[in-house]
C-alpha cells in the first residue's frame, strides 16, 4: 500500500515547481514505460504498476517498484482513465554545448506555448529522424505531463535543449542555413531548400519573433490552397502541422 505522503509527493509532480525542485517527472502508460525500460540513458526512480503489467514486463536490476491496486493507481495518476503503470523518472541534464550541428536538421522552437503542440512536434521530429530540438525559454516545458503524453515515447529519442534562441543563433557559423516559416517566404513546393541546418518554428498565433528574423537565411512559405476570393480564410497553420509539412518536404528532397 502506498502511504498518503508518497501519494502527495507523486501528485505534486503535476506542477512545474515541484518537478524542478525534485528533479523528477512522471511517465504513464504501457507503451511509454515499456520503451523507457529499454533506454539506458534515462534513470527510473520508482515504478508503480498493476500485477498484470509486472507479470508481462522484466524490470532492470535494482529497479524500485511497488505493486498497486487500480484504486491506488487512480489516486496517483494524472489521467482520466489510468493505464496499468506509472513511472517516476529522474530529469536528465542537457548541455547545449555538446550539440553538433554539422550535417543535420535541427528544429528550433520559438515560444511554442501549447503542451500538446510541443508533444506532437517531438513525435513528428522523431518520425523524420530529427534527433535534437532547441527550445526558447518560454516554450512549454518538456516534462509537463501533457507533453509527455502527446509525445508518446518520442521524448526518449529526441533531445530537447532550452536556451535563448537569439544567443544560440548568434553563436552559429554564418555558413549554416537557418530556415524559417514566414508569410513572405519562398513557396516550399517550388524551391529546393537545404537538407541540413536549423528550422525555426514560431509561436502558434504570432509566428517567429521579430528578433530572430534577421538570422533566417532561407524563408519558407507554405501556401494556402483555398479560394482567395473567400471572405474568411484561416489565419495560420497549427505549429505542429507546419513543422510536419516542412520536415516532410525537406526529407523528400
Amino acid at each position: 500500500m502506498i502511504s498518503a505522503n508518497r501519494i502527495k509527493q507523486i501528485k505534486a509532480l503535476s506542477q512545474k515547481k515541484h518537478r524542478r525542485e525534485s528533479g523528477l517527472f512522471i511517465v504513464e502508460g504501457d507503451k511509454a514505460v515499456s520503451e523507457l525500460l529499454q533506454q539506458s540513458d534515462w534513470e527510473i526512480s520508482h515504478i508503480y504498476a498493476l500485477q498484470a503489467w509486472l507479470d508481462e514486463n522484466i524490470l532492470p536490476p535494482n529497479t524500485l517498484f511497488d505493486k498497486v491496486s487500480e484504486k491506488e493507481l487512480s489516486r496517483i495518476s494524472g489521467l482520466t482513465k489510468p493505464n496499468r503503470v506509472l513511472a517516476v523518472v529522474k530529469t536528465p541534464e542537457r548541455d547545449i554545448t555538446e550539440l553538433k550541428t554539422g550535417g543535420k536538421l535541427i528544429l528550433l522552437l520559438d515560444n511554442i506555448r501549447d503542451p500538446g503542440n510541443l508533444g506532437t512536434i517531438i513525435r513528428t521530429a522523431d518520425w523524420f529522424g530529427i534527433e535534437n530540438i532547441i527550445c526558447s525559454e518560454n516554450t512549454a516545458e518538456l516534462y509537463n505531463p501533457k507533453v509527455i503524453q502527446s509525445a508518446m515515447g518520442s521524448f526518449l529519442r529526441v533531445k530537447l535543449y532550452y536556451t535563448s534562441p537569439e544567443v544560440y543563433l548568434s553563436s552559429l557559423s554564418e555558413e549554416l542555413p537557418v530556415m524559417g516559416a514566414l508569410l513572405n517566404g519562398d513557396n516550399i513546393y517550388k524551391k529546393k531548400f537545404p537538407d541540413e541546418g536549423i528550422v525555426i518554428i514560431g509561436n502558434e498565433s504570432r509566428g517567429i519573433s521579430a528578433n530572430l528574423i534577421n538570422y533566417i537565411t532561407h524563408r519558407i512559405y507554405i501556401p494556402k490552397h483555398r479560394d482567395i476570393n473567400k471572405k474568411i480564410l484561416p489565419e495560420s497553420l497549427n505549429a505542429s502541422v507546419a513543422a510536419g509539412i516542412i520536415l516532410s518536404h525537406l526529407r523528400s528532397q
